[in-house]
């Protein structure tokens, strides 16, 4: 009978109970240092604000007096950049999963367009900004107007929703969709009245991630040159415009110049933040109506 040292047991657990505790210290000052970075961050934004929100800077347009400048145009830029975006992104991002998890037979091009897909999630967002300057704003000679950037940002938080619809529809019981065939239903009627309903909490949740990056996004919309200038309000996808984000670092980078601006740069922020939340709010609350039903 072979006999165990419960000495080299015993030291063999406390080393490991001590690499616990020290793991997990790790995690907790990681954890607690970002926590404080983002804390220093939102009370110096919010404190530079402090005095600029009011009803004017709402209302007013871009002024170069910091006084009477307002972030009115930037704001219906931003709210017709994702009346582009929303559509586009969940058009194209959820009709290709489908094709993916549901058509496309299991292969070399399925694998091919699979991994192009992932590459695209981590190709930086300057990279989709010169993309979208060589074909929406000069081959298709759109210009900076609303619909190039839409696209644009489109193209930007793509991946994102085509790899969340997948994971979604991949979730959903096979059973679900051989009780469907079995009552005679169509490939496209199970998609349409089974999978997609079951997977549209999952949906949602790809299209809020996408949305809420494609709403901070500068870089893209700077290379299509964006401007920052007294531009009439957009009344149309065919119209020039700024958005929030480009609107923050033209004011970041002339608060060098004027102090002022780096006070409205912080209160554009602030506006921005609230923007993003209420549309994360209204989403979710979208989302989770639908995951009771189904």
């Amino acid at each position: 009978m072979k006999y165990i040292d419960t000495t080299v047991v015993e030291r063999k657990m406390g080393k490991r109970l001590l690499a616990n505790k020290i793991a997990r210290l790790v995690f907790l000052l990681a954890t607690f240092f970002g926590t404080a970075v983002l804390a220093v961050l939102i009370y110096r934004v919010v404190s530079d604000s402090m005095g600029w929100i009011d009803k004017d800077f709402l209302l007013n347009k871009l002024s170069t007096d910091p006084e009477r400048a307002g972030i009115l145009g930037a704001i219906y830029g931003t709210l017709w950049l994702m009346a582009v975006v929303a559509p586009a992104t969940m058009i194209l991002g959820v009709g290709t999963a489908i094709y993916l998890e549901e058509y496309a037979k299991k292969g070399k091009f399925q694998s091919f367009i699979q991994t192009n897909i992932s590459n695209l999630a981590g190709v930086p967002s300057v990279v989709f900004g010169i993309l979208g300057l060589t074909i929406f704003a000069r081959a298709l000679g759109l210009g900076s107007v609303v619909l190039a950037g839409g696209l644009t940002m489109a193209l930007l938080v793509l991946p994102v929703v085509v790899v969340a619809s997948q994971e979604a529809i991949r979730a959903v019981p096979q059973f679900l969709r051989e009780a469907s065939y079995g009552m005679g239903a169509t490939k496209w009627q199970t998609i349409k009245n089974v999978v997609l309903p079951a997977a549209l909490p999952g949906i949602l949740t790809g299209v809020i991630l996408a949305l809420s990056r494609a709403i901070g996004e500068t870089a893209p919309l700077v290379v299509i040159g964006i401007p920052a200038l007294l531009i009439p309000l957009p009344n149309g996808i065919l119209d020039k415009f700024t958005v929030l984000p480009v609107q923050i670092y033209y004011w970041t980078v002339d608060s060098a110049l004027t102090a002022e601006y780096a006070n409205l740069a912080a209160a554009t922020i602030v506006i921005l933040l609230i923007v993003l939340f209420a549309m994360n709010s209204i989403a979710i609350i979208i989302r989770n109506k639908f995951q009771k039903r189904f």
